[in-house]
């Protein structure tokens, strides 16, 4: 029973009070703020963070601990990468999880010219996922002759077919230059769009793969090492001599991969060093979502790629005519990777090149570089 007023009130079957003037004063207040007053210091945990942020940017100790380059030799130097390189591969989620399919790969003949015989290829690299490209075999090869092998990597919204025919658009001679030297060409397919997909499928596809512990960039590295196994056993193919080279969205695969496959003699990256870098500075959020992985700007920035390839050959390649993100962060971080070959007497092969052009591949440059290196 519940009586307003000055009624008695009846709770759980007592009767109670209700309380007098005097002892309602005798009451003490519990103690109250305004919200807002901690409005500064917010301000100061948000000025605090951006002050911590700007440290890490610039602290080069982490990397010390991880990479104290040893250039007494070539083979020295190489261990002395490794706990870098085991970070690297950590950072991106390499090697994805799961095992190639029990499945033989295929090589389907599509077609040929008086250069080559051209194959589509499809090779298991992980659970009910393929590598794709088109491989070719140049004409006149002699019986029991071996020849050096290119992966070709076109760059984003491209595809094989982009890079190859019709001219090969800004890729100019990338792929099929190498068949006419007598080399050997796979140009893998990388994912950039798909009919009945998001515009933004690549993306949403890394972003749903870092949330499992892996990313694209580590998948599609996979790829490219596991067609190498199945690559190099071919008769056609000398094991020993392998390059790469890429345009674009290409040219950064042409150094990632190298830095995690030793199978790869000579990179040639175009278009692409210190983009990232250069993004990063203007404005740091800038940066494509899948090429923000674990430690991009603190450990592993373009030039400690380079760190991981040398001393194997690597040019790069940037156009004097392309926007300045593709170009003014390389000439930044180009003496930083040039330094990695030179304290081991192994300057001539690393080559940093700005050509007359744009946002394309420097045919000339590169073709002449993996001649003298491969």
């Amino acid at each position: 029973m519940l009586l307003l007023g000055s009624l008695s009130v009846l709770i759980a079957g007592c009767l109670v009070q209700p309380l007098s003037a005097q002892e309602k004063k005798e009451v003490t207040p519990l103690y109250e703020e305004e919200v807002a007053a901690s409005n500064p210091l917010r301000t100061e945990q948000a000025t605090e963070l951006n002050a911590y942020i700007d440290a890490l940017k610039t602290d080069r100790g982490r990397l010390k601990t991880l990479f104290t380059p040893d250039y007494s030799s070539p083979k020295s130097y190489e261990t002395s990468t490794r706990k870098l390189r085991q970070k690297f591969a950590e950072s991106i989620g390499f090697p994805p999880p799961g095992n190639p399919d029990a499945e033989p790969p295929t090589f389907t003949k599509i077609g040929e010219d008086m250069l080559g015989t051209y194959f589509r290829v499809k090779i298991s690299v992980l659970p009910g996922v393929h590598a794709e490209g088109i491989y070719i075999v140049p004409k006149g090869l002699k019986p029991k002759e071996r020849v050096p092998l290119i992966i070709a990597m076109h760059g984003g919204g491209g595809s094989p077919e982009v890079a190859l025919f019709h001219g090969g658009t800004n890729y100019h001679d990338m792929v099929r230059g190498g068949i006419k030297r007598g080399y050997a060409v796979f140009a893998p397919q990388h994912l950039f769009s798909a009919q009945g997909f998001p515009g933004d499928i690549r993306n949403r596809t890394d972003e749903r793969m870092r949330l499992l512990g892996t990313s694209l960039t580590s998948v599609e590295i996979a790829k490219i090492t596991r067609s190498l196994d199945v690559l190099l056993k071919r008769p056609e193919l000398d094991p020993k001599r392998v390059a790469m080279m890429g345009l674009s969205y290409g040219g950064y695969y042409a150094l990632v991969t190298p830095a995690l496959e030793p199978r790869i003699k000579v990179a040639v990256s175009s278009c692409y060093f210190g983009v990232q870098e250069w993004r990063y500075e203007k404005d740091e959020l800038s940066v494509p979502s899948d090429f923000r992985f674990s430690d991009r700007f603190s450990l592993f920035q373009d030039s400690e790629i380079v760190a991981l390839i040398c001393p194997r050959p690597l040019q790069i390649q940037a156009g004097s005519r392309d926007d300045a993100d593709h170009r003014e962060g390389g000439v930044r971080l180009a003496p930083a990777s040039s330094t990695y070959y030179e304290k081991l007497k192994r300057g001539e092969a690393f080559q940093f090149t700005i050509f007359d052009g744009g946002h394309e591949f420097n045919d000339e440059a590169a073709w002449t570089f993996v001649k003298k290196h491969l």
